[in-house]
Formats: structure tokens, C-alpha cells, sequence
């Protein structure tokens, strides 16, 4: 059985999150995403979980960091400043291998910015915001559907391959109400697991590995004792400083995603099969290239809809398909310009790349972005 509800993106994500099996969310509120938490605070104690709010959004990264430690899966939502304020953690997540979410419903910046306007500038912080050579995932709705399966499939992969997710929304999709249709019982969703060891406590090493690069994360007062350091370390966790100590962490924490992006990277191909122009769009951007390609297409114009679900890692294999098969690519973002930059050093030249940068408070109108299309075919 199912129900039909009426629900904003971030009220979505909150659905998402009970049905994945969130069980603590760590926070501080902040527009555009509050509804996030203010729903994860009504919704959490009736299933067990529990809902603190810190007080910051450095605190609130610490908060689900030791949760997560613990065996739950964790949440915590936020915006730009947030965002900011969370990225020294973020990458303590990523060397210690943290699976957890964090959700981004970005607005315009950057400081304060704009609150309440819809902005996609936060692309690369996602990627970059926290310093080193860490790698972690990024996933970009567009629908509100798409925000409860998105939030699914996001701790899918966290939990799978021990790695921070970041679901990166927009204003425009965070605050956009939709009809969505939910099971009524989420028990029967399957729910991701983490590999748990093999071997008894005596044996087990926090960070040995097999075939998948990833390691065993058993929960904290489970019988087995590891060490958790934001520092380079050896499978025993404890730090490590040699070079080769060095290379083997960076190397294992890169290959255990690099060896799987026909597993991560998700893209959606509208209006594709005929298409000699292709517009590159995402998130709230999409929503308006839908409506430009149908309108484009009335007009006899040949163009389709190339959208990236997984923003990162990038979708290097797709876009490289996509520029072998079209005469022009125009990139449609609500910053200056950001995955524009990584479409063109894939395409490296073999067809032309435009950009249509939305960046003034609003997200563009159908009709505006036929209007660049058209000019980007000229």
C-alpha cells in the first residue's frame, strides 16, 4: 500500500531519511533548510532516534561523527555559512571513513548572500570546501520524489563504502512542493548495512581491508576496540607517518570509489535519442531545461537534456559520450560559472561549450534559456 501526499523537497528528505533508518540528527537551523530539522525533531523520537540541536554547525558535524561511530546512520542539513563552518570535519569524516549524510540546500553567497534565494554556488565547495586529497560523493534532485529516493540512495553509498555523502540541493527544489507517492510501511525498504568484521575481536584491525578497499566498521561497544584519528594511519588505525604509509591511504581511499563509478555516477538522458545540442542542467536548473528542450523541440530544434544526478564524482565517461555525439553542449547553472569548468576540460575542445550562469536571486524562465540555446546553436 502507498499514500499520496503534497510535501515540500525538504519535507521529502525527511521521509527519506526515517525510511533509510536514521536514527540521530545533529544540527542548527538555518534558511533554506530548517524544515529539515524542524521535521527530523518531531519524526525521530517516534521511531527511536534521537534529534540535538548543537550549538553550531562545527558541533553538529562532531555530534553525528560520534553517532555514527556507534552504529547509526546519521544526518545533519545545513546552507552555505553552514556548510563553511562544517568542512574541517567533513575531512576528519573522510580520513577516519565516516559514513554519514550531510544535507546542503544551498541559497546565494557568499556570507550570508541571499537567504531565501536559490543559488547552485556551493558545486565545487562540495567537491573541495575541506583541504586535502580526499574524495567523497555528491548527489544533486531535482524532483521532490527524487529527494526521498536520492536521501535513500545516499546512505546506500555511505554506508557502503564508508565515505561522507553530500546531498546538494538548491533552494528552488528544497522549498518546491510536489506530489510524491510513499509506501505507508517503510519497514519493508531495504535498508544499507555496513560490513562488519569477519574476525574475532582479538584479530580484527581497524582498517584492514579485502578486494573492495573498504574496511569493516564494527560499532563502538561491540567488543571490538579501534582507534579513530583524523590523521594518516595503518590498518591498525593508529597514525602512521612514512611515506608509503601515506601513499597506501590516499591511494585505498580514492581506488574503493574510483574502481566503482558505474556503481556511483548517475546521469538522465531526456530528449537524447536524436539530439545535435545538448543542454547540461541539475537540480533546480533542470527544472526549467525540461520545459526549454520540449519548447526547442516544438520548434524543430534538435535538442536534449543531459542531466547529472551524481555531481560528484564527475560523470568524466558520460560527458565525453555525450560531446562524441552532439554538435554543442550548453551548461545551464544558478552560479557564475562552476560545472562549466569541468565540462569543458573533459570535452578538451571536440565540440563547442557554452554557459548560461544564472546568478540574480531567481532561477531562469523556460523561454529565457530557449533564448541562450538558440544562440549557443548559431
Amino acid at each position: 500500500m502507498s499514500k499520496i501526499l503534497l510535501l515540500q523537497g525538504n519535507q521529502a528528505v525527511v521521509e527519506g531519511a526515517i525510511a533509510a533508518g536514521v536514527k540521530f540528527f545533529g544540527g542548527y537551523p538555518i534558511t533554506p533548510s530548517t524544515e529539515v530539522a524542524e521535521s527530523l525533531a518531531e519524526r525521530l523520537p517516534l521511531v527511536g532516534g534521537k534529534f540535538i540541536q548543537m550549538e553550531d554547525e562545527i558541533a553538529s558535524m562532531g555530534a553525528i561523527i560520534g553517532a555514527a561511530l556507534t552504529g547509526k546512520k546519521v544526518m545533519t542539513a545545513t546552507s552555505g555559512p553552514g556548510f563553511s563552518l562544517k568542512q574541517e570535519l567533513i575531512g576528519y569524516a573522510c580520513m577516519a571513513e565516516i559514513p554519514l549524510v550531510i544535507v546542503n540546500v544551498q541559497r546565494v553567497g557568499p556570507s550570508t548572500g541571499q537567504p531565501t534565494s536559490p543559488s547552485q554556488g556551493d558545486l565545487m565547495q562540495a567537491r573541495w570546501g575541506t583541504h586535502g586529497d580526499h574524495w567523497l560523493i555528491a548527489l544533486t534532485p531535482a524532483s521532490v520524489p527524487e529527494c526521498f529516493e536520492l536521501t535513500l540512495r545516499a546512505y546506500a553509498l555511505s554506508e557502503k563504502y564508508r565515505v561522507p555523502v553530500v546531498l546538494l540541493m538548491d533552494e528552488v527544489i528544497g522549498h518546491m512542493r510536489e506530489k510524491i507517492e510513499l509506501p505507508d510501511d517503510y519497514s519493508e525498504i531495504p535498508q544499507a548495512e555496513r560490513k562488519q568484521p569477519e574476525c574475532s575481536p582479538e584479530e580484527f584491525k581497524a582498517y584492514a581491508t579485502d578486494d573492495s578497499l573498504v574496511p569493516a566498521m564494527p560499532a563502538f561497544g561491540s567488543g571490538y576496540r579501534w582507534h579513530v584519528t583524523g590523521l594518516v594511519h595503518d590498518e591498525t588505525g593508529f597514525p602512521k607517518g612514512t611515506p608509503a604509509a601515506t601513499l597506501a591511504a590516499t591511494n585505498r581511499q580514492h581506488d574503493k570509489l574510483y574502481n566503482n563509478l558505474d556503481d556511483i555516477v548517475q546521469v538522465e538522458n531526456y530528449q537524447m535519442e536524436d539530439a545535435e545540442y545538448a543542454v547540461i542542467a541539475f537540480g533546480g536548473g533542470a527544472r526549467t531545461a525540461y520545459e526549454a528542450v520540449d519548447m526547442a523541440r516544438r520548434e524543430g530544434l534538435k535538442v536534449g537534456l543531459m542531466r547529472p544526478i551524481t555531481i560528484w564524482p564527475l560523470a568524466d565517461r558520460q560527458i565525453k559520450e555525450l560531446a562524441s555525439k552532439v554538435k554543442g553542449i550548453l551548461v545551464h547553472e544558478l552560479n557564475y560559472g562552476q560545472y562549466v569548468l569541468e565540462v569543458e576540460r573533459v570535452v578538451a575542445g571536440q565540440v563547442p561549450v557554452a554557459l548560461y550562469a544564472k546568478y540574480d536571486n531567481e532561477p531562469a524562465t523556460p523561454a529565457q534559456l530557449l533564448a541562450e540555446i538558440k544562440k549557443a546553436m548559431a
